[in-house]
């Protein structure tokens, strides 16, 4: 009889993990479909490799160009100069300073 109620709580728990899985692959259908709409073929293939290559800048990337998507800040498709330019945006650090003290 114990077991039985542990067994009906792991099933709603796999059914929720389940669901929660299909919203992230839903949403991630979305933005590919919102990439490929704003992203001129090249710029697209470019970023669907950084999506392979590093997923959480792929994802810093991708809500970027959504953001400036949503605020009208694109006119026309991003070409793949513009998408490398907002990849160094997005990775720029700066030159760390090393400085010598003479005695």
């Amino acid at each position: 009889m114990m077991s039985e109620s542990y067994e009906g709580q792991d099933d709603r728990e796999a059914k929720k993990a389940l669901a929660k899985v299909y919203r992230e692959m839903q949403r991630e259908q979305q933005v590919k479909s919102m990439l490929r709409q704003l992203l001129d073929p090249d710029a697209y293939e470019r970023i669907m490799n950084i999506s392979v290559s590093n997923h959480d800048l792929y994802m810093q990337l991708s809500n970027l160009i959504v953001q400036l998507a949503q605020s009208n800040q694109v006119s026309g498709k991003i070409t793949d100069a513009q998408l490398i330019s907002l990849l160094n945006r997005l990775t720029y650090k700066p030159e760390p300073k090393i400085e010598f003290k003479h005695k």
